[in-house]
């Protein structure tokens, strides 16, 4: 079973996992990376550029899931060293950090809350945001062209496409595949039928629609949206 609530921290949303047992789960790029805890250990899952395959490990997890383009700032490590990795804590950080990480995520009352505190002390340090890099995350999330976007931003491409590495883990062309895949699966899941998805989400046509959600998650379309009025 799966649960998410919005986190005091602005746009992180903490979330608890139990494994059904059903076998291996698919969890879907999304622009993220998360701080997790698993069996006593912390752990980073990096940005996906594609579906990351749940091998089903027993027992629960907590995350924290934080805004596309701020867990870098927070956890001090570019993005594009862990993109499509998850990777232990203890490989990034000094132990002694590490070790007051987990041990305040062991006496928190669960420990989704335990690294909601780790993860507000990080930004109370940090300092706030980039706030350039909130304005290319909701361009793009609108459906705006990259070049358009990186005109209005002020920034040439190389420059856009070597801050995008650093807080994304890719290229800004990804980011907005990845978004607008989203957009699209949310419009699908609410009920909106495929077709009309696809135009509002602005692919050409339904076949590319397909195309390219089974090119980011390795799943056909239909297996990710409920049977209903959207297929």
């Amino acid at each position: 079973m799966y649960r998410e609530r919005t986190s005091r921290l602005p746009g992180a949303v903490v979330w608890t996992s139990t494994p059904s047992g059903g076998g291996p789960g698919r969890v879907l790029p999304d622009g993220c990376m998360d701080l997790l805890w698993h069996d006593g250990r912390l752990l980073v899952a990096g940005p996906d550029t594609r579906a990351h395959v749940d091998a089903g490990a027993a027992g629960p997890w907590s995350g924290i899931r934080f805004h596309p383009g701020t867990a870098p700032r927070l956890l001090a490590v570019p993005a594009h060293e862990l993109r499509d990795r998850r990777v232990e804590l203890a490989d990034l950080w000094p132990a002694a950090e590490v070790r007051r990480a987990t041990a305040r995520v062991r006496a928190a009352q669960h420990p989704a809350r335990g690294l909601e505190e780790v993860a507000l002390r990080l930004a109370a340090s940090a300092g706030p945001p980039d706030p350039l890099l909130s304005r290319l995350v909701a361009a793009l999330d609108a459906g705006r062209p990259v070049a358009g976007t990186a005109d209005g931003l002020g920034l040439g491409p190389r420059q856009l496409h070597r801050r995008s590495l650093t807080a994304f883990g890719y290229g800004p062309k990804t980011l907005a595949r990845i978004l607008r895949m989203r957009r699209a699966l949310a419009l699908a899941r609410s009920g909106v039928p495929l077709a009309e998805t696809a135009i509002r989400a602005g692919y050409a046509d339904q076949p590319h629609l397909s195309r390219e959600v089974r090119s980011l998650t390795g799943a056909a379309l239909r297996e990710l949206v409920p049977p209903g009025p959207a297929t």
